[in-house]
């Protein structure tokens, strides 16, 4: 990538106070030395200990390592060096890079062809394996569905309860009522219903709307326990959909085996959401010339990273890969074609009403889709009655989430003109991303 930005670099961050510690460190004062060869950069910053600390980038993703004793990553040593790298790129002398970064960088490159090659040449196996192998899966899948159809029949008893009951009555329940049915899923290896039960446990104090928000839940997930039901009788992309919203996972090599589609794909934004010690990473992409969205999915458990290969407000030539669906988006990376570009501009629907038009049109093939991303073309940010909002040229309005904390930065930096606005909608209101203003791309808030 060219061009990197201190918002895109500091959207590395895994937390506020490292981003705050690496802007403190993002000045010469605090380096021994640094210095770059092609994609690599390196430095070694003073610290606490009596030799200083050996950081290293490879931009081609970009990925940190550093010798301090930090468990967050990147580190704040990386950021500081990247930051700097970013601001004063002309400070950072073209030189052989030391025994200690060329060993991480053969590393690098020695993981990545043995991963290349295992990919191409997976093991091979007799047919007497695999026929065992086919047996104790499919002994596995029908046991699983016998747990799942057992769960989803008491779940249907605890759903016709709840109705009958009318749903003022659930105001009073304790957090049991929810959780009991939630666990219950979960033995019943339904972990994508039990999701859905614990986040209906909040509704019923969510403020006023809340019946209708609790009655929409409830109709989706009795279309998916119905959808399973009658499942053998659907088309495969939407025995696909239900599959996948009641816990059923598909391994990536098997995706990847798939048709791709190769597109210059432009990184519109990240959102990061913790549950537990579980963080997990979406990040939106969209197709130059498809015109085609795809969502990745990164993992991390505790203090793990997470992805940082593809920067919000980046572009690159590659081949993606969806899963199976009647309205797919989760994608995976199959190949790279091209480093990380900068962005050159953004477009998207020119009107509220095509944009949530385009969101209906989605729903309406997959109905438990959540969330769904938007680019609004030419939009201004406002405050208007005790809420942020996006208006287009019309007037036509669409309400900005209330966890969305930067509206001020937001008006700020589109300066009461026109903006393209990228976020997430969930069908009632959009949280935004990233947005494209006077030429330049800058990233919101991820959380």
């Amino acid at each position: 990538m060219a061009d990197w930005t201190s918002e895109q670099i500091l959207a590395l961050a895994p937390d506020a106070s490292s981003a705050k510690a690496g802007s403190g460190l993002a000045s010469p004062g605090n380096w021994v030395t640094r210095g770059r060869h092609g994609q690599a950069v390196w430095g070694e910053c003073t610290g606490s200990g009596s030799k200083p600390y050996q950081t290293q980038i490879d931009l081609a993703e970009p990925a940190f390592r550093c010798s301090c004793p930090s468990r967050k990553f990147p580190c704040k040593h990386g950021l500081g060096l990247f930051l700097m790298l970013a601001a004063a790129p002309a400070t950072f002398a073209e030189d052989t890079p030391p025994a200690w970064v060329t060993e991480w960088l053969a590393s690098r490159t020695a993981r990545a062809e043995k991963q290349a090659a295992k990919a191409e040449a997976p093991a091979e196996k007799s047919p007497e394996a695999l026929a065992k192998e086919a047996a104790a899966q499919a002994k596995r899948a029908a046991a699983r569905t016998a747990r799942v159809a057992a769960g989803l029949d008491e779940l249907d008893l605890w759903l016709r309860d709840l109705v009958r009951h009318g749903l003022a009555a659930v105001q009073g329940q304790p957090h049991g009522f929810w959780e009991g049915m939630a666990a219950r899923m979960v033995d019943a290896q339904a972990p994508g219903v039990a999701r859905m039960v614990r986040e209906m446990a909040g509704i019923p104090m969510s403020g006023d709307g809340w019946p209708d928000r609790l009655a929409d839940r409830l109709g989706r997930l009795y279309l998916l326990l119905e959808g399973f039901r009658r499942l053998e009788t659907l088309p495969p992309d939407e025995q696909a959909d239900i599959r996948t919203m009641i816990g059923w996972t598909a391994a990536q090599e098997e995706i990847a085996a798939g048709e791709s589609v190769r597109d210059r794909w432009l990184v519109l934004g990240q959102r990061v959401q913790q549950e537990e010690m579980l963080r997990a990473q979406r990040t939106w992409l969209r197709g130059q010339t498809t015109g085609r969205f795809a969502l990745l999915l990164a993992f991390a458990h505790g203090g793990q990273p997470l992805d940082m290969s593809l920067l919000p407000g980046a572009a690159l030539e590659a081949d993606l890969c969806f899963w199976p669906s009647a309205y797919p988006l989760r994608a995976l990376v199959k190949t790279r074609h091209s480093e990380l570009e900068s962005l050159e501009g953004l477009s998207g629907y020119p009107t509220v009403d095509a944009a949530v038009d385009a969101g209906s049109e989605a729903l309406s093939r997959h109905p438990w889709l959540e969330p769904f991303p938007l680019v609004l073309e030419g939009v201004r940010p406002c405050f208007q009655e005790g809420q942020w909002l996006v208006r287009d040229a019309a007037g036509a309005g669409l309400p900005l989430s209330p966890s969305f904390t930067e509206g001020w930065t937001l008006l700020a930096v589109s300066g009461g003109a026109p903006v393209t606005l990228c976020g997430e909608w969930d069908g009632r209101r959009l949280f935004p991303l990233s947005v494209w203003a006077g030429g330049a791309f800058h990233a919101l808030a991820s959380s």
